[in-house]
């Protein structure tokens, strides 16, 4: 048996046991995946896959216990390679990050710049993207952090920590009625057209779950995951906009105003997650904290990491 098979069986799994998709991705032939993965079988005298022909159509009993152990094989491969560049270059290398637009936009530049600053050698690599696909960065180890608020708490894989809670905000222009007035009410709200996140980003599911909650049909005129351009289309009069927090940290010009929301909303919960198992350079560490002092220290982060979790202060 060799690497080569444990990345075919890998990557089939990814790619919905779609062995042609699975070629695609590792730049090779159908064929040859094909038959690495059936003398892979033969070696350990069990099938990995039930077949309906050539296509591949479940995972067998059998089947679950190999990909397990080939999932540790790979990452502690991954891990050595880490360790290998930790100890040849301690302070060079690239952080792989994760994340949403809004993150990358309000709340990483800051303890990027930090940590270049303490780790000149350091090149930083942002990744953007949904929820989901952070999530998925993260477990494929194409990035070694990622930070969301959705989709990371939901895979056992990954150890996903809390870092910091945040409300959504109403942003308005400076002269609508709601900029002022006294006691907002979220009827106030959902009697305006509203301009959002897609509901896959940014706490929208509870947005939704409060005004369906209060039996509210709001008209949601445009959805999008860029908190820059909900506030574009807040300033050219399409609706009111509901945002995250931390991207109202410009709106106190002349045009916009922002309200707090949490009272109707509740409180969201950022986090930042890492691959269960994985093996972190000093840097990833020290970007950890960064991100909180408080709560992603190094002895914390490695409390979680190792599944002590009720040492783990919130």
């Amino acid at each position: 048996m060799n690497l080569n098979q444990f990345k075919f069986v890998q990557e089939a799994i990814r790619r919905n046991l779609n062995l042609t998709e699975t070629a695609k991705a590792l730049h090779t032939s159908q064929p040859g995946v094909s038959k690495a993965i059936l003398e892979l079988e033969a070696e350990l005298g069990v099938e990995i896959f039930a077949r309906h022909g050539k296509r591949l159509q479940r995972i067998t009993e059998p089947g679950e216990h190999v990909i397990a152990s080939i999932e540790t094989i790979m990452r502690e491969i991954g891990n050595l390679k880490r360790i290998g560049e930790q100890f040849s270059a301690q302070d060079t290398g690239t952080l792989s990050i994760a994340t949403t637009h809004t993150q990358a936009r309000y709340m990483l530049p800051a303890p990027v710049a930090k940590l270049r600053e303490a780790y000149p050698k350091v090149s930083i690599s942002l990744h953007q993207g949904s929820p989901d696909q952070v999530a998925r960065m993260v477990l494929d180890e194409a990035a070694e952090i990622g930070i969301a608020t959705e989709s990371l708490s939901d895979h056992p894989q990954l150890v996903a920590l809390p870092y910091y809670e945040w409300q959504h905000m109403l942003v308005v222009p400076k002269e609508h009625p709601l900029a002022s007035k006294e006691r907002l009410m979220l009827e106030d709200i959902a009697a305006e057209p509203i301009i959002t996140y897609h509901p896959s980003f940014a706490g929208r599911s509870r947005v939704d779950y409060a005004l369906a909650h209060k039996r509210l049909r709001p008209r949601i005129v445009l959805e999008a995951i860029d908190s820059d351009v909900i506030k574009t289309y807040v300033r050219l009069g399409l609706g009111v906009g509901i945002i995250a927090e931390m991207a109202t940290q410009d709106v106190s010009d002349a045009d916009l105003v922002s309200r707090p929301l949490g009272q109707f909303f509740g409180q969201n919960v950022a986090r930042a997650a890492f691959k269960r198992g994985a093996y972190l350079r000093d840097f990833v560490y020290a970007f950890a904290a960064l991100l909180s002092p408080q709560r992603l220290s190094r002895d914390l982060l490695i409390k979680a990491l190792r599944g002590h979790f009720e040492d783990y202060a919130l």
